[in-house]
């Protein structure tokens, strides 16, 4: 059984920066899509920013110019600058492939003001 392993989330003031990374403790067979999503308390999650199996990316229009998303093989990575408070959320990585898609267990992101 394949999971997805979150890291990099925490604590960090206005304007700061962290790096969100999402691996599979196992090998994914033909990866297409690999994105990022986040839940705010009391709201529905919303998709984050997203990278094809071909390198194009998307982005929800709060975060573009802030956040970049890559991917290096069976990784995906969130990089977040210029952090707001309205970015704290728990964020999940989400891997979809040609067999199966996969959520990862959630990280906690906190920006204080």
């Amino acid at each position: 059984q394949v999971q997805l392993v979150e890291s990099g989330g925490g604590l960090v003031q206005a304007g700061g920066s962290l790096r969100l990374s999402c691996a599979a403790s196992g090998s994914i067979f033909s990866i297409n899509v690999m994105s990022w999503y986040r839940q705010a308390p009391g709201k529905q999650r919303g998709l984050v920013a997203i990278i094809s199996s071909n390198g194009i990316t998307n982005y929800v229009d709060s975060v573009k110019g802030r956040f970049t998303i890559s991917r290096d093989k069976g990784t995906v990575y969130l990089q977040m600058n210029n952090l707001k408070p309205e970015d704290t959320a728990v964020y999940y990585c989400y891997i979809v492939s040609q067999r199966s898609h996969y959520w990862g267990q959630g990280i906690q992101v906190t920006v204080s003001s």
